[in-house]
């Protein structure tokens, strides 16, 4: 249960109190989790508790029969013991310690608190492996500041995989030291569209921004204390015309590209040169000293093939390379990163569409058209994470209220977040294996700041995170109450959540109009037609 019961917090009989002077100890290879747990309470104590001493304790034990997210928490009169074999798993028991507590306890001042703890015992362990969450800070840029809270909030949900997209058509978000154009020209976009692009309406602010190489290695740091993998995302061959710019050498056409201003893949894409993915290559290069995620996504969705079908170079080229039509060129530009990626130790991460013109065989798929995708790569032995846009793209209106802000694609509300299941029909035992697990995503095109990014996440990811971690048959009936007083956390750290009633009138975009459709004229919109059902 990622979000304790309420009749779980009741301290009652047989509660233990940590004060100011109550010792948390670990065991060496336990010690960062103590460490946070003596920050986090210190605000509430008065003091950090000391990391050793006499008397009842809050203690990390080593316990090698767990698995590495897993972990035992025991509360007695005399005592707390977390039990965890690595880090993840310590980690995960001091946030369970911290949800038996107090919402206030989430407060970084105040009158120092009687932090009682419930007798309880709580022996717990994800479903899946990967947990994660998408910010695109490509469309609207997420200060570093920003990103660090978001870490904090991920953390408190058990969200292990954070998702950067980093690169697309409205901006370059991160320093490469080489291709020093890429933020310099490639991070800045002239304006905006507000709202959905159908509307036509636009805004001529000026926006960008770029992580410095030291801010992503921070981020990256601060991340792996809270137990969180950061996936970086530099898309190719499409959504690249930010990069091509800043070089536009990397492009199909002879006049000046801009930044792109409006929302949706745009026509600028990479060209077929050797020298393009050389000039890629450097930037992995770059990208791979700072991440150490196993996973790096390289887009390879929504790549619009217009430009290779009328450029005659790129005909050229593809016929000395044998590629029978622009899929099989797309393909191409997946296989060579996959070699690449895979000579250096790392696994290739991409959308869907690198199944068009056949999947390089390193390449785990990101399934967001629907379940297709997964079905298709988990039955030819390929790794999946679930992420189909029907269900977990957290950009898209909670409801049919019309005071939604900005109401783009089909309704995904709290319930539809819960009950979110990444394993499709249709998989043998062994193809079900195949799902690593799912991913929420935010796009934020209708996100122009951290306020609007907290309203769209939340309380849907606190759903999305219990469903991708919990085992066994879900009830939202039963959840709701729990959440309930989760909201009271949220509170507490000052996250701006849609209400469950509804959004409060300061949440309101009346100013901006969105694109409300239905479930199936989303499918339609990115299959061209209804989606297949599992053994077609």
């Amino acid at each position: 249960m990622l979000i304790p019961r309420p009749a779980e917090l009741d301290p009652g009989e047989g509660a233990f109190t940590i004060t100011s002077t109550t010792p948390i100890t670990a065991d060496p290879r336990l010690e960062r989790a103590a460490q946070w747990l003596r920050g986090t309470l210190a605000p509430a104590l008065g003091a950090p508790a000391p990391a050793q001493g006499d008397g009842p304790a809050v203690r990390f034990r080593h316990a090698p029969d767990l698995a590495e997210e897993a972990y035992r928490l025991t509360v007695t009169p005399g005592g707390v013991l977390a039990e965890a074999s690595a880090h993840p798993g310590a980690f995960y028991a001091a946030q369970s310690l911290v949800q038996l507590l107090p919402p206030a306890v989430y407060r970084s001042a105040g009158a120092p608190l009687p932090l009682r703890l419930p007798a309880v015992t709580v022996a717990d362990a994800p479903r899946f492996g990967w947990r994660g969450t998408l910010i695109d800070v490509a469309r609207h840029f997420l200060p570093k500041r920003e990103v660090l809270r978001y870490l904090d909030l991920m953390a408190l949900h058990k969200i292990n995989v954070l998702h950067l997209h980093l690169t697309d058509d409205q901006g370059w978000r991160i320093e490469i030291k080489r291709y020093p154009a890429l933020t310099e020209t490639g991070g800045w976009r002239k304006g905006s569209t507000v709202g959905s692009s159908r509307h036509g309406r636009h805004e001529d602010r000026p926006h960008g921004g770029f992580y410095t190489q030291d801010d992503i290695r921070e981020i990256v740091a601060y991340a792996a204390e809270r137990a969180i993998t950061v996936v970086p995302e530099i898309d190719l061959p499409g959504h690249t015309q930010a990069a091509i710019a800043a070089y536009p050498e990397l492009g199909n056409g002879d006049g000046p590209v801009e930044v792109r201003t409006a929302w949706g893949p745009g026509e600028h894409v990479l060209n077929a040169e050797e020298s393009t993915l050389a000039f890629f290559r450097n930037v992995f290069d770059e990208v791979l000293e700072l991440f150490d995620s196993r996973y790096v996504c390289i887009g390879g969705d929504e790549c619009v093939k217009t430009e290779w079908r009328s450029d005659a170079r790129v005909q050229q080229r593809m016929r000395e390379r044998g590629l029978a039509d622009e899929d099989a060129l797309q393909s191409w530009f997946v296989r060579h990163f996959d070699e690449y990626l895979t000579a250096r130790g790392r696994a290739l991460l991409g959308w869907d569409e690198i199944l068009d013109g056949g999947l390089a065989d390193g390449a785990t798929v990101m399934s967001w058209r629907g379940t297709g995708g997964a079905v298709a790569a988990a039955r030819a032995g390929h790794d999946v994470i679930a992420c189909p846009l029907t269900d977990v793209y957290f950009d898209y209106r909670q409801s049919d209220d019309p005071d939604e802000p900005i109401p783009v694609g089909c309704v995904i509300g709290l319930a539809d977040a819960y009950a979110f299941e990444p394993v499709p029909e249709g998989l043998s035992l062994s193809e079900t294996g195949h799902v690593l697990g799912g991913q929420a995503q935010l796009w934020t095109e209708p996100v122009d700041g951290p306020r609007a990014l907290d309203y769209l996440a939340f309380p849907r990811l606190a759903a999305f995170a219990e469903a991708v971690w919990t085992r066994g048959p879900r009830d939202y009936a039963e959840f709701e109450p729990r959440l309930v007083h989760h909201l009271a956390r949220l509170d507490a750290l000052g996250v701006e959540y849609r209400p469950l009633a509804g959004p409060h009138p300061w949440q309101r975009r009346p100013d901006a109009l969105g694109w409300p459709r239905s479930r199936a004229e989303m499918l339609d919109d990115v299959l061209g037609g209804p989606e297949p059902t599992p053994g077609d």
